[in-house]
């Protein structure tokens, strides 16, 4: 694991390398309103969200509202009932799989459900597409689930969602500034460097800004919405939000140097040996996940985008 290690650890007291994302400028603001393609979520989905945040929310709620949607119910029972979920017996009620998981597990296979189809939009640019940045995000979801399992973090679920939509501003870039995004990716691949200051160069936001823009609009929760919006610089985040996106920040470097899918955002991204001990992790551990991940995210682009 040398090539991934640095000296330079991130610290949650540490200022952050860049401005804090999570604000666009107004004009880009404005040019975000405008997206159809990946402007809103499905209505059902939306509910789910909305029901599974409420505190008071039950297992009748959420069924009641899934229910009405039969092919989201197909679909976690399917995820459910896949090896990449792994449960030792086969779920064959939607009842069940609410009573067994819970509202939040149900709740994230839901989201990573509807998610996949975010990836189907067309896009101008032609140094990357949609269909590269879903297998990169694929790979991190998949990774984070990895990663948060060996860690003993108890929140592989929520890992997995996170990754699955961590650069879901770059699909927005694509939608609407795709001559910017061929020019930051190009620029990054004949110089290696920051892809996130390259943005903010020649865009004005950078992918996270419109990554945390998105999931704030669709009233995510703050943890998921703090993993898209920080991602690349967790520093800074207060405790309880600091490790679970540092973990998403592993788990876009280890991808990114694999090259699963597009991999300039985090190219050259250090992982040092003291985030590592701080995920509660070895290099032992992680080179276990790195040889582990090719197959999963082959099952996983299976199971979501079917």
């Amino acid at each position: 694991m040398a090539a991934l290690t640095t000296t330079n650890a991130l610290k949650s007291t540490d200022t952050p390398a860049a401005a804090a994302p999570g604000g666009l400028p107004p004009h880009l603001a404005t040019a975000l309103s405008k997206l159809t393609d990946i402007g809103s979520l499905p209505e059902i989905t939306t509910k789910v969200v909305a029901v599974v945040e409420d505190p008071k929310a039950t297992a009748h709620q959420l069924h009641e509202i899934i229910k009405n949607d039969p092919a989201l119910a197909a679909k976690i029972l399917k995820v459910v009932n896949s090896a990449f979920y792994g449960l030792p017996s086969q779920i064959a009620s939607l009842d069940r799989a609410i009573a067994m998981l819970g509202l939040n597990s149900v709740k994230n296979i839901a989201l990573a459900a509807s998610l996949s189809r975010f990836f189907n939009v067309e896009s101008k640019a032609n140094r990357f597409s949609p269909r590269e940045l879903w297998t990169h995000c694929v790979a991190v979801g998949v990774c984070a689930k990895l990663l948060a399992n060996v860690a003993r973090m108890g929140q592989a679920d929520e890992a997995f969602v996170a990754g699955l939509m961590h650069d879901v501003g770059l699909l927005a870039e694509l939608q609407l500034f795709p001559e910017q995004i061929n020019k930051v990716a190009d620029k990054c691949a004949k110089n290696p460097q920051d892809f996130c200051a390259a943005e903010r160069e020649i865009i004005g936001a950078d992918h996270q800004a419109f990554g945390m823009a998105l999931t704030t609009k669709w009233k995510f929760p703050p943890g998921l919405r703090n993993a898209v919006g920080y991602h690349h610089n967790p520093t800074g985040l207060k405790p309880e939000f600091f490790k679970f996106t540092t973990l998403v920040y592993a788990a876009d470097t280890l991808c990114c140097a694999q090259q699963h899918g597009f991999s300039l955002t985090a190219a050259g991204q250090p992982l040092s040996d003291e985030t590592i001990a701080f995920l509660g992790l070895t290099d032992a551990a992680i080179g276990e996940v790195v040889d582990a991940l090719p197959e999963h995210v082959k099952d996983a682009e299976r199971i979501f985008a079917e």
